[in-house]
């Protein structure tokens, strides 16, 4: 299907939805005045910005989401959904509508069961894992991010306690589901969304200290040497506010109201869109001769917003001029803030001050690789391009991080460096091929999400890893300058003889291996095989062909032992042996016979205990002479779950923890029912089907597929092969094989063999 038509479906498919939630929605308010339409219409938009522009999952889920509380808060059924919009939708609208109810039973536990106002770090888990333990779609949280993203944008509408509630919430519990997920850019929105309900005085005061660094005006320059000075840290409490700032901020009264705190967070889909990039900051220039029409806090956003555009055009200009340095390769140019409750975490951390946070600014590089068709050239251009950056603007030292050689345990994988922008401050430059970014961008999703196939929700274990890892928004700190040598120590470790390195020379990548390791790390010898390309090895480090790759390194080192070579420059027509030392910037820099460093750097490849295991096993082969046999894998290195138990297999093990999470829930169900004093009377459904209760129901899981089944109290195994639609199967009852009158009870695992 050609894109034209598969964007008409998708218009014709959103006018309808949008058309039928007027329908069902006629009359209803939000509490900000406006039409309820107006909420499930920005969920939609949200949505599309979020997912691909083509193929049918993703036009259902920007439906799907614009439909979400359709059956709990209007006389609309799930069977009307399913009519007008088919099976899809309507299964992501009830498990939306699920997540809901689950949602608000979790707060009505908590209100009852915890007395302090701050969510612990136990509680948050336990409350994540049973959010994302009850879905099987990932598109259902991802429609719930996009209904809360909204609902925060809008938050100036409620009581202030109970805004700062909601936002406590959603900064615990539903960014965290959002890291998860991978959209990096909605969970940054949402953070300083959060962070200017909980926090205002400390928001209003970080953006205008960026606004400082980043204004080129007189006034900018005398606020920039007043923060220089006296705002090393950032205050840890709301009171905790340095008395030169405030008495340089009273020369310009910002009442600020918490609405005008909520305009000052850049959209998320802003940086991804010029237009709206220009027509923004154009409106700001617009009251630029009457200031006080626009709080200073959102004129503070839209100067950040223009020095990234500044930084932006300098690097466009500059990859212009240079094209012949990337020939035939389609580079496309973005850019980011970070969210400031992020800078906030990082300053708190490393107790530094918010000129030393050298990622709050960042353009991204995308090199195109025509789907994967070149990508050993993409990561080439990649490296060609950096040495293009490093040529504009100065390095900042020790700034430097290669994750396309190392990528990060989530598989993410770019290179990061941190330089000093035009304006003398710091930016960061992030350069990665089309797949990389791809995956970056959308996380998990760019694997699962949005196929045209039947996905399921990864595992808990994946979601949990994905989780511990950095986003992709992340670039390591430099804290002393005079520790660059040390933390670059520190990072590569104890380094062996014979351990794998990429040798970086311009858009040159080849493989190297450590020949000798002096003066504690400082300085190495390598060997270097030129004549064999590793960009495409390295940047593929997770494929099922990597040992074969790791074989071409042992048999390197196995060669430069055999030929007792052990000095700089010994070697033959496609081996040579290369000295490198460590320098302030954090790389192995190649030193010639006269000492001179040359910008040559080595990239020590950092292996997981996984690869280092069979990496070794590779070496002693080769050196043993012995065939390099198809060596096991460890499952968790090539992305496969890990059961709780040796003899559980990972369906299993899903389908039990869910088990443990339905009864758990079902526990909490009924003492908030019995701590509420409510009978059976007081809980039938309401009339426009929503959830407030499930008395008069049981919920059991279907296994092998792990769906939840909502039946009425008193159904029997035979009722839930009628309803699977197996009517006169064998039906097994919590692994027993039971009889067809057997009533079931909550958290049932009910299996119909067919």
């Amino acid at each position: 299907m050609s894109p034209g038509i598969q964007s008409f479906m998708m218009q014709r498919q959103v006018q309808k939805a949008i058309a039928f939630a007027r329908k069902a929605h006629h009359g209803q308010l939000r509490k900000t005045g406006d039409p309820y339409l107006t909420h499930c219409i920005h969920t939609g938009r949200i949505l599309a910005a979020l997912v691909p522009s083509s193929g049918k999952r993703a036009i259902d889920t920007v439906v799907a989401g614009i439909l979400h509380d359709v059956i709990d808060d209007t006389c609309e059924s799930l069977h009307s959904i399913e009519e007008e919009f088919g099976d899809d939708v309507a299964k992501v609208v009830a498990g939306v509508s699920r997540l809901s109810y689950i949602n608000q039973l979790l707060r009505r536990h908590r209100r009852t069961n915890v007395s302090q106002g701050n969510f612990g770090p136990e509680e948050v888990n336990n409350l994540r894992v049973m959010l994302l333990g009850m879905v099987d779609d990932p598109r259902v949280v991802l429609i719930k991010l996009a209904d809360r993203l909204h609902n925060m944008r809008t938050i100036y509408a409620l009581s202030s306690p109970k805004a700062q509630a909601v936002a406590q919430e959603t900064l615990a519990v539903w960014c965290s589901l959002a890291s998860r997920l991978g959209v990096w850019a909605l969970k940054a929105e949402l953070e300083d969304l959060c962070f200017a309900v909980i926090q205002p005085k400390t928001f209003r005061r970080m953006r205008a200290e960026l606004a400082s660094m980043w204004n080129p005006n007189k006034k900018a320059r005398i606020l920039r040497r007043i923060s220089t000075k006296s705002s090393t840290f950032v205050p840890l409490h709301e009171n905790d506010i340095i008395s030169d700032y405030e008495g340089l901020m009273a020369t310009e009264e910002d009442p600020s109201t918490m609405k005008d705190l909520l305009q000052a967070v850049l959209p998320f889909d802003l940086l991804l869109d010029r237009r709206k990039r220009t027509n923004f900051l154009n409106n700001l220039r617009e009251y630029s001769e009457a200031p006080k029409t626009k709080p200073k806090v959102v004129r503070d956003a839209g100067i950040a917003l223009a020095s990234l555009v500044v930084c932006e055009e300098a690097l466009e200009r500059e990859l212009f001029i240079s094209t012949s340095y990337v020939p035939g390769m389609e580079v496309t140019l973005s850019s980011r803030l970070k969210s400031l409750y992020s800078m906030y975490c990082k300053m708190k951390r490393k107790n530094v001050g918010i000129r030393q946070v050298y990622d709050a600014r960042a353009l991204r590089v995308v090199v195109g690789d025509n789907n994967g068709a070149l990508y050993g050239a993409a990561v080439k251009c990649c490296y060609s391009l950096l040495n293009i950056v490093h040529r504009l603007w100065t390095p900042i030292d020790g700034e430097f991080d290669d994750y396309i050689v190392n990528p990060k345990h989530s598989g993410y994988q770019s290179l990061h460096t941190a330089v000093q922008g035009p304006d003398n401050a710091p930016l960061e430059i992030q350069i990665r091929t089309q797949r990389m970014h791809e995956c970056a961008e959308y996380g998990l999703a760019a694997h699962w999400l949005y196929k045209e196939t039947e996905n399921k929700m990864p595992s808990m274990s994946t979601l949990h890893d994905a989780e511990k890892n950095s986003t992709p928004y992340e670039s390591k700190e430099l804290e002393d300058d005079n520790s660059a040598e040390y933390d670059a120590l520190e990072k590569y470790g104890p380094l062996k003889v014979g351990h794998p390195a990429l040798r970086v020379e311009g858009s040159h990548l080849l493989p190297a291996v450590i020949v000798r390791v002096d003066k504690d790390g400082r300085e190495l010898l390598v060997a270097v095989r030129f004549g064999l390309e590793a960009s495409e090895a390295v940047a593929d480090r997770r494929s099922s062909f990597q040992i074969r790759r790791w074989e071409a390194y042992a048999r390197l080192y196995k060669k430069v032992s055999d030929q007792w070579w052990c000095e700089p420059g010994h070697g033959d027509w496609c081996t040579c042996l290369e000295k490198y030392t460590l320098c302030r910037d954090g790389m192995y820099h190649k030193q010639d016979q006269f000492e001179r460093l040359l910008p040559t750097f080595i990239q020590i490849i950092d292996l997981t205990e996984e690869e280092e295991t069979v990496y070794w096993m590779v070496v002693s082969s080769v050196f043993e002479g012995k065939q390099v046999a198809s060596i096991p894998s460890n499952s968790r290195y090539f992305g496969t779950s890990s059961s709780d138990s040796p003899n559980s297999t990972p369906i299993e093990t899903s389908i039990n923890n869910k088990v443990r999470l339905l009864r758990e829930m079902l526990q909490w169900e009924e003492q908030v029912r019995s701590e509420a004093g409510l009978g059976d009377t007081k809980h039938g459904k309401k009339p426009n089907g929503g959830h407030d209760s499930v008395l008069g129901e049981v919920v059991i899981v279907c296994w092998p597929d792990g769906e939840i089944m909502r039946m009425r109290t008193g159904s029997t195994a035979a009722d839930a092969a009628r309803r699977i639609g197996l009517e006169g199967r064998l039906v097994l009852v919590n692994g027993q094989l039971t009889l067809p009158h057997t009533e079931l009870k909550d958290g049932d695992v009910v299996e119909v063999r067919v």
